[in-house]
């Protein structure tokens, strides 16, 4: 059975910092691309960021370019979001998800809040 479990959200003030994990069981880690997506507060769910298994990254989202790094670690089968210099736009439930495409596999965490407030 597949899962991804999220951790590390909570409140934070207007410029600080979070690390984001995500602890994957089940899978060959190796094969997926793991992402960050959110969801904020009366939003469509958005890309966040993406890595592959080889650590290349990609960033969809503008406003989070600079302050929110993805990263990887396929030994111990995580995925990490260090987000700094954190914003009240910032708040969201953050998710994990892992993807390959070639088989058609998909799976979700369950999430994380993240509050971004004074």
């Amino acid at each position: 059975q597949v899962q991804l479990v999220e951790s590390g959200g909570g409140l934070v003030q207007p410029g600080g910092s979070l690390r984001l994990s995500c602890a994957a069981s089940g899978l060959t880690f190796s094969r997926y691309v793991m992402s960050w997506y959110r969801r904020a507060p009366g939003k469509e769910r958005e890309l966040v960021a993406s890595i592959t298994s080889a650590g290349v990254r990609t960033t969809d989202t503008d406003s989070v370019k600079g302050r929110l790094t993805i990263s990887r670690d396929n030994v111990e089968n995580k995925v990490y979001l260090q987000m700094n210099s954190l914003k009240p736009e910032d708040t969201a439930v953050y998710y994990c998800n892992a993807k390959w495409v070639a088989v058609g596999a998909d799976y979700w965490g369950q999430g994380t809040q993240v509050t971004v407030s004074s």
